[in-house]
């Protein structure tokens, strides 16, 4: 029988600019975040049993270096690496630990220290794990570099094609997002923009400006879960957060169907999304607060119609009802999402867990979201996979 899984502690670095802050590696993230959730769970290191780090840009080992900032307890520490849903994925795992009765508790962590200027391969001698999916779309779109705004961004011009979405439309959604991390002092950006602001700056790929565009960024995210029975040992019922759906996906057959939407991990989250519905019993419409990998303005909006916010290409219609900010229906991405908290990419999966354990305990300050009970994560990366997790308070 699958035992219930738990977040009990949550910690993050701010999230800055690579390189902002000299000498600040890896080791020395991974510490600040880990023992912020240490201290956020009330318990000693010694209590972990297994550790699931995960970084995209790093040696083999870099997880071991990273956690031994915490100590050197012997036990397994697992290096994980799945792109821009590295954290995720390495969340996904620490939780199959404790639900398949491995662990009763366990640490899972991401950090990256990034290069600045748009992402780019490190082995160029072997086939590149996006080359699939980037031929596929240059059977239906011109061929622009670097690939990933490209990519976004034809996904957004089929959008606009096929439902008559406009710019104005995406670039609410980056207005929205760095108008939510004025009151995030762990994000990357805190500045309020105009949407003429938005609209004016830098194109990057039509219909996406570089305000509408996430930033390369160095941080580290960390979270503890535990078991039932931990949890009730030492007492953490009042500020754990119960996991109550979670599904991992990768591309399907469907992914290289001729539609720039499918090719960018739209199909990976909505069956995605269906599963955790069906695990957790719960509907798009009883969540109050998401946090949604929008690494460019045009996927949040197709992540809203791939999760059931709306049916399929009435996004731009709930950006303009502002169904997706406070006071709408949902509120996505209090913290400023990865468009303006920044996307170090082996952090972002914990940032998003921890933004939504502090919104589910009612801690999120001026970002905290009225009455939540019920919290939705989505944190893709293409080549590729895509980790859905849902949340509740454990005493709900």
């Amino acid at each position: 029988m699958a035992q219930k899984v738990y977040v009990v502690g949550v910690g993050m670095t701010k999230f800055e600019k690579p390189g902002r802050r000299e000498g600040w590696d890896y080791p020395e993230m991974a510490r600040e975040s880990g023992t912020k959730a240490l201290e956020d769970a009330g318990i000693s290191y010694d209590l972990v049993e297994q550790a699931y780090v995960g970084y995209v840009y790093g040696e083999s080992t870099s997880g071991q270096r990273a956690v031994y900032e915490l100590g050197m307890t012997g036990i397994p520490v697992v290096n994980v690496n799945n792109n821009c849903s590295t954290g995720s994925t390495a969340l996904y795992l620490a939780a199959q630990a404790i639900r398949g009765g491995l662990a009763d508790c366990a640490l899972g962590l991401g950090f990256e220290k990034m290069q600045p200027g748009s992402l780019g391969s490190v082995f160029d001698d072997r086939e590149q794990p996006m080359m699939k999916h980037i031929q596929a779309l240059a059977e239906i779109s011109e061929v622009r570099f670097p690939p990933a705004p490209w990519m976004f961004g034809a996904a957004g011009r089929e959008h606009q094609e096929k439902y008559g979405t406009t710019d104005e439309q995406f670039a609410k959604i980056g207005y929205k997002n760095h108008k939510h991390s004025v009151n995030n002092p762990y994000a990357q950006f805190q500045e309020e923009y105009t949407l003429q602001d938005i609209l004016d700056s830098r194109e990057v790929y039509a219909p996406l400006t570089k305000l509408q565009c996430s930033p390369t960024s160095d941080g580290s995210g960390a979270a503890i879960l535990a078991s039932e029975s931990f949890v009730d040992k030492h007492g953490l019922a009042d500020r754990a957060v119960e996991i109550v759906g979670q599904a991992m996906t990768t591309d399907f057959q469907s992914t290289f169907d001729g539609t720039a939407k499918s090719i960018v991990g739209f199909d990976m989250a909505k069956q995605g999304a269906q599963r955790v519905y069906e695990q957790s019993g719960l509907g798009p419409e009883d969540f109050q607060v998401i946090e949604l990998h929008d690494c460019f303005s045009t996927n949040e909006l197709l992540t809203y119609e791939a999760l059931g916010l709306c049916a399929e290409g009435e996004g731009g219609k709930l950006v303009d009802a502002n169904e997706t900010t406070y006071g709408g229906k949902w509120v996505v991405n209090p913290s400023g999402g990865l468009i303006s908290k920044g996307h170090p990419l082996g952090a972002t999966g914990f940032a998003q867990c921890a933004e939504l354990t502090w919104q589910l305990r009612g801690a999120a300050d001026k970002r905290q979201v009225e009455n939540v009970t019920a919290a939705l994560q989505h944190n893709l990366g293409l080549g590729g996979a895509c980790v859905i997790t849902a949340y509740q308070h454990a005493n709900r």
